[in-house]
């Protein structure tokens, strides 16, 4: 199995070794696998789309000037 190399940052090293019990590999699999999971299910759906990069953005653009107002940001 290959390995790979994760940095976090220092507070969060401190906290994770009180917990010297848990496998944060694991921790980190299963949290990459659950991620995987959720990109492939969107590239299905993506894939069936008939949305063109253009409609997506134009979309992308209302949901965000819409959470903006909620907010009141703008």
């Amino acid at each position: 199995m290959p390995n790979i190399t994760l940095a976090v940052p220092e507070e969060l090293h401190e906290k994770m070794k009180k917990h010297s019990e848990i496998r944060w590999s694991e921790v980190a699999r299963k949290a990459i696998s659950q991620k995987m999971e959720d990109l492939e299910t969107m590239d299905r759906i993506a894939a069936k789309s008939r949305l063109t990069q253009k409609d997506a953005d134009e979309i992308t653009k209302k949901v965000n000037s819409n959470v903006a107002r909620k907010l009141g940001l703008k």
